[in-house]
């Protein structure tokens, strides 16, 4: 065993969650034996021995797979304990857990950028407008998500449209994720988001309070979209929970997808953009008007050269109107932080 000060120190150290970033490292634990041998230890320092007797291998093996995760960093001895003649040689792994998260891009002249943020259909116009100039992947995860991603550095660019409680969009949300870096927020449009019903709107459904109905199937944005966050601010001051709407579990990660929810008959309402509900022919009952935001970090702005030129250009506002519910009088603006 430990002694406690030891042990103490091994609990200390095991509370770190590491991010692993060398392709080294990743390579290394695509071998599901060192995978194992990295996890016992992180439940608890062990020799040799130990481990070979827990995974039934030879102490040579296991010596072989525990010298390769200490050269890549991964564990570490923690005592020499000598008894007699005999030494035990106690490694433990160096944090608790392991984060494996990584951007990996393809290698070529041209640039490839990737957007993780809210769906936009103006945004997949904009990626496609700027492809004879770089490669943007869109990456549609919700406002919120998108902006974890772009803090966490595996994304480029980010879109959100999210309502403060302060009556604001955006801004302060960028603020309070981005205290100590300098990133610019960059209107793409204002646009109207609202219900998408049936052709006719056959269930004549014109508000939230609607949604309660035991009638109605609701198609529902995934959590952390601005748009569900806009829907479960309103039950919430409505009083209700989404466990009272029928379809409130049925998740989407596009504003398209959920209309075509709507058109094919599996829901019979949805939340989303006026231009999603125009695609596919549907009724549309407009709610409110939003403010959707590129956010992205100052030191990318040249490489984002091409995008944001187009972005202030008359072909992207010709694009946008054509969207039907976009507004794209403030296109291109730069948003004071």
């Amino acid at each position: 065993m430990l002694h406690s000060q030891q042990l103490s120190f091994f609990l200390t150290a095991m509370k770190r969650i590491r991010r692993l970033h060398t392709f080294e490292q990743i390579k290394l634990l695509a071998d599901p034996r060192r995978m194992q041998v990295l996890r016992l230890l992180m439940g608890a320092p062990a020799t040799l021995t130990q481990l070979a007797g827990k995974l039934g291998q030879s102490p040579a093996w296991v010596r072989h797979h525990v010298r390769k995760l200490e050269e890549a960093g991964l564990i570490e001895l923690a005592e020499i304990r000598t008894k007699g003649t005999v030494t035990e040689k106690y490694y433990r792994a160096k944090s608790a857990a392991l984060l494996l998260q990584e951007l990996i891009l393809p290698e070529s002249d041209r640039p490839t950028l990737v957007f993780s943020g809210s769906h936009d259909m103006a945004v997949e116009a904009l990626a496609e407008a700027v492809a004879p100039y770089m490669d943007v992947l869109i990456h549609p995860i919700g406002s919120l998500d998108g902006l974890v991603n772009l803090r966490q550095g595996i994304c480029h660019l980010s879109g959100i449209h999210l309502l403060d409680t302060s009556g604001e969009y955006n801004t302060p949300f960028v603020q309070r994720f981005f205290p100590d870096r300098a990133v610019r927020l960059i209107t793409v449009a204002h646009r109207v988001q609202g219900l998408m019903t049936a052709p006719g709107n056959p269930k004549n459904i014109r508000s939230i309070q609607e949604l309660l109905r035991t009638d109605i199937r609701l198609a529902n944005r995934n959590p952390g979209s601005g748009t569900r966050l806009w829907l479960d601010a309103e039950l919430g001051q409505l009083g209700v929970s989404g466990t009272h709407i029928n379809g409130y579990d049925q998740v989407v990660a596009t504003h398209t997808a959920a209309a075509e929810l709507v058109a094919g008959n599996q829901a019979d309402v949805a939340l989303g953009l006026q231009a999603a509900a125009a695609q596919q022919q549907l009724h549309f009952q407009p709610l409110f008007e939003e403010r959707y935001d590129l956010v992205l970090p100052e030191d990318l702005v040249n490489t984002l050269a091409p995008l944001l030129d187009h972005l202030t250009s008359a072909a992207f506002r010709q694009s946008a109107q054509a969207l039907t519910g976009y507004n794209t009088a403030l296109s291109g603006t730069t948003i004071t932080l």
